[in-house]
């Protein structure tokens, strides 16, 4: 995740330091939290893949603009999408402003779209390979977290296969653990037990 650790012991999840509002309220409010809507899925998706090369919290800054700029991530406007609004969005600031990653985009709302016309829902899909509940892992901390797993090599490959670029299992892994196929709280942390009560 591009994290920067706290030595204080006293804070949930070491990597959301509590003088940084955006990362902690992030932390707070959505990383774990289990996501069963497919476009929230896509978008989250595509989010880590922006986030390649760089730091998560360099996204969550740009999320806002990004979001405008990506017609709220709907994967039906942006399959649409022809070199003149690549150019189009090239310009805004605010954005990560990568061609390869942009046309990544495109191709990934276009995949989005055929797996839906060949009936697949695209969250159900993905939690096929968690038996449709998360993983619940016990980390004392969190440096304790592989860069990548099994899991999420299999789930890369078989995005790969339906189309989709920017997912490599790292990547994937970083999806997986932000939207709750995976709760990788640290044990001490109150959103581990949290997220665990929204499916007891």
């Amino acid at each position: 995740m591009g994290m920067n650790l706290s030595s204080d012991e006293t804070l949930p999840c070491r990597w959301a330091p509590a003088e940084d509002e955006l990362y902690r309220a992030y932390h707070d409010e959505e990383w774990g939290v289990p996501e069963y809507d497919p476009r929230a899925l896509w978008e989250k998706l595509q989010l880590d893949g922006m986030q390649a090369g760089l730091s998560w919290i360099t996204i969550l800054r740009k999320r806002d603009a990004i979001r405008e700029e990506f017609d709220s991530f709907i994967p039906e406007q942006i399959a649409m999408w022809d070199q003149e609004r690549i150019e189009k969005a090239l310009t805004n600031p605010g954005i990560i402003r990568s061609p390869t990653k942009i046309k990544a985009t495109i191709g990934n709302a276009r995949a989005f779209i055929d797996m839906q016309e060949k009936g697949e829902d695209f969250s159900e899909w993905l939690w096929s390979f968690t038996g449709g509940t998360p993983i619940v892992n016990q980390l004392r901390d969190i440096t304790e977290v592989p860069a990548k797993t099994p899991l999420s090599e299999e789930i890369a490959k078989a995005l790969k296969a339906r189309g989709f670029k920017f997912c490599g299992p790292v990547i994937v892994y970083a999806f997986m653990q932000a939207v709750g196929m995976i709760n990788d709280h640290e044990t001490r942390c109150p959103r581990h037990s949290e997220i665990q009560e929204l499916h007891s």
